[in-house]
């Protein structure tokens, strides 16, 4: 008999609402902190724009995960409702303490609960998750349904560009990168999500090279195969949109469904800043 295993998520792993909702995914929010004010992601005033403001103001941006007792809360209310395990699939523990959260909660849970660790950020995370629900659906059990989540989370790539490293510097979430930049703020970085950390990739001199790297890099990391194709901006809609464009037409066949080009959440936008530029390539299994 197969097992009823319930999917979680949180909100930086950037699934639209009505995405979830068809899914089954559950989705529990990261909180920015703007100034003296918290905002759960998601919100309708924790806005992109409002996040983009503040940053430029230089007022304090911060982010928060979600406590324990709130992922606890939401594995008792999937066990009330007859869910007989549960895989929570959550970004990078290198760059946030949710999966910490999960863990502890788990420990607490009334029922089996598998935490996935993505080692990835953003809509890669999103992809892990609905992976699994996948799974899930088809009667999956929880060992089959967390190592859809990993596979897939393992198998995408995430580039990213961002105007400076100031913010990435200012969260903390630079990792190797400050050891090849250093001072060197002027340059056009190029970064990518390596092992669960922000690592750098490239420096280039401008922005329209930049991005056409981000595009060149995306072409060869589909390859020949059937992929998923995010881009994600901050205040940056214009590039963004050309990029998917052009990966659209590059790509041809080979994407399933459209290349997406949105804003990045609150939280994700907190440490990235204004002006970033981010492809997602994810192999469809």
């Amino acid at each position: 008999m197969s097992q009823r295993v319930a999917v979680v998520t949180d909100s930086t792993a950037s699934l639209p609402a009505e995405l979830a909702a068809e899914h089954g995914v559950v989705v529990v929010p990261l909180q920015v902190i703007i100034g003296a004010s918290a905002y759960d992601e998601g919100a309708p005033e924790a806005t992109p724009e409002l996040v983009a403001a503040a940053l430029r103001a230089w007022t304090p941006v911060s982010t928060s995960r979600p406590s324990p007792e709130l992922l606890l809360a939401r594995y008792e209310e999937l066990a009330a409702q007859g869910y007989e395990a549960v895989v929570s699939v959550h970004l990078s523990g290198e760059m946030s303490g949710t999966v910490e959260s999960a863990q502890v909660a788990a420990r607490r849970a009334p029922l089996p609960v598998a935490v996935v660790d993505s080692r990835q950020v953003g809509i890669a995370t999103g992809y892990a998750a609905l992976s699994a629900a996948a799974v899930a659906a088809a009667g999956g059990d929880v060992e089959a349904v967390a190592a859809a989540a990993r596979d897939r989370a393992a198998a995408s790539l995430s580039l990213f560009y961002v105007d400076t490293l100031e913010y990435l510097r200012r969260g903390g979430r630079i990792g190797a990168a400050a050891a090849l930049f250093g001072g060197a703020l002027a340059v056009k970085p190029l970064l990518q999500i390596t092992d669960g950390k922000v690592g750098s990739l490239e420096r280039v001199r401008t922005t329209g090279r930049a991005l056409a790297r981000l595009e060149d890099l995306a072409v060869q990391a589909a390859g020949e195969q059937r992929v998923e194709v995010s881009v994600a901006h901050l205040a940056n809609p214009d590039r963004a949109a050309d990029l998917a464009a052009r990966l659209s037409e590059r790509l041809g066949e080979q994407v399933v469904g459209e290349v997406a080009a949105g804003e990045l959440g609150a939280v994700l936008g907190a440490h990235v800043g204004p002006g970033m530029i981010a492809v997602c390539v994810a192999p469809v299994p």
